[in-house]
């Protein structure tokens, strides 16, 4: 049996990259797996962690790791690459930061699987020093000058992966303008079985997400307070929670943080999901429509492969091309001149395609024939 080492940066939550890593570590019962840092709560809460040889770095052990292991992150690469995989015939990472670079050999074949380029330290850079208040100032200019170092290493990694995967084609086009590589598309799984799609809708619309910069929710609550005949529900904590709060009108209901089962059937209620973040991918929206609802979301990223756009003979969403309060409500009144258009069957048909057994199947066969093309080369 070709022994096989499995990669990840950390784990620190059940988020859509440890769900890939899952099916994955599902897929090669017996390999070993590694990641920068494991946070031993998530680990022995995890089945497929728990029950499974798992080898972390130094950074396990430094002070404060349990609770602010991102502030090592300038570390992180020399961490990575002080995991030995040399006696691993076949070497898989799940990479969004520094899993693919990890060092292996020319008798080693590495597939990576990206969920994306380090966002922060690429096109994403000043966005994400302006909402860390990161633009100006002295310490503006040693953030700036570790994210050019990063840059350096993660450019000059990328060498050292046989074949990359994209989590979408989205993620491709990044992938081809940072590491000047191509990348085939295997779109991550989605455990679409677990939502069973609903024909009456209640006429509301949801919103739901961590409440973090990037993903808008602000902008989705000023747009429906805009509008104060429609009814918005809004699921979701985070740090921008009293910016949201603050933006919410008598019409738009926060619910703060729901269990599986309440989002599940919110959704299922729910006239349209709205969705206002550029998503590498996007699990929500493929949800959503799973539970037989249609999604109104923003024009960009891995939305516009997840979802069936107006001109479509059976659509499943409508687009909007600015992440503006008047871009959305401008798309909410398409949505509802239309609505007749949006059939709850259609929606589920079109998750479908994004199912967890449908990632399985493709990534069993593109490793095995890429292990084959390797072999047959050496």
């Amino acid at each position: 049996m070709t022994r096989t080492a499995i990669i990840h940066e950390w784990f620190t939550a059940l988020a859509g990259s440890e769900k890939v890593v899952e099916q994955v570590c599902q897929l090669y019962p017996a390999a070993d797996l590694f990641a920068v840092y494991a946070d031993p709560k998530v680990v022995e809460g995890t089945d497929y962690l728990k029950h499974r040889r798992l080898q972390t770095t130094f950074i396990q052990h430094l002070p404060l790791a349990p609770k602010q292991f991102r502030s090592y992150l300038l570390l992180m690469p020399l961490a990575v690459e002080q995991l030995d995989v040399s006696s691993y015939e076949v070497v898989l990472s799940s990479s969004h930061a520094v899993a693919k670079g990890v060092l292996t050999g020319p008798d080693q074949l590495h597939i990576s699987y990206v969920h994306s380029p380090i966002r922060y330290a690429w096109d994403l850079q000043h966005q994400y020093l302006r909402e860390a208040k990161l633009a100006e100032g002295p310490k503006a200019w040693l953030a700036k000058w570790m994210l050019h170092k990063m840059r350096i290493w993660d450019y000059r990694t990328a060498a050292g992966v046989n074949h990359f995967v994209a989590n979408s084609r989205f993620i491709a086009r990044r992938i081809r303008k940072v590491y000047g590589r191509g990348a085939d598309v295997i779109h991550p799984p989605v455990d679409v079985l677990s939502f069973q799609p609903r024909e009456r809708k209640d006429p509301f619309y949801l919103a739901a997400s961590r409440m973090v910069p990037y993903k808008k929710m602000d902008l989705i609550v000023d747009a429906f307070s805009q509008m104060p005949d429609k009814r918005l529900v809004v699921i979701g904590d985070g740090p921008e929670y009293p910016k949201v709060k603050a933006a919410a009108g008598p019409n738009v209901e926060l619910m703060g943080f729901q269990p599986d089962d309440v989002l599940r059937d919110m959704m299922q209620r729910a006239q349209a999901f709205v969705f206002a973040a550029e998503e590498d991918f996007g699990i929500m929206p493929v949800e959503a429509q799973a539970c037989g609802t249609p999604v109104i979301a923003f024009g960009k990223g891995g939305a516009l492969e997840t979802i069936r756009p107006e001109d479509h003979p059976e659509p499943t969403g409508v687009f909007f091309p600015n992440q503006t309060a008047a871009s959305l409500a401008e798309a909410v009144k398409s949505f509802e001149r239309q609505r007749d258009r949006f059939e709850p069957l259609a929606c589920r048909d079109n998750a479908l395609r994004f199912s967890t057994e449908r990632f399985r199947r493709e990534f069993a066969e593109y490793v095995a024939r890429r292990h084959q093309e390797f072999q047959q080369a050496r």
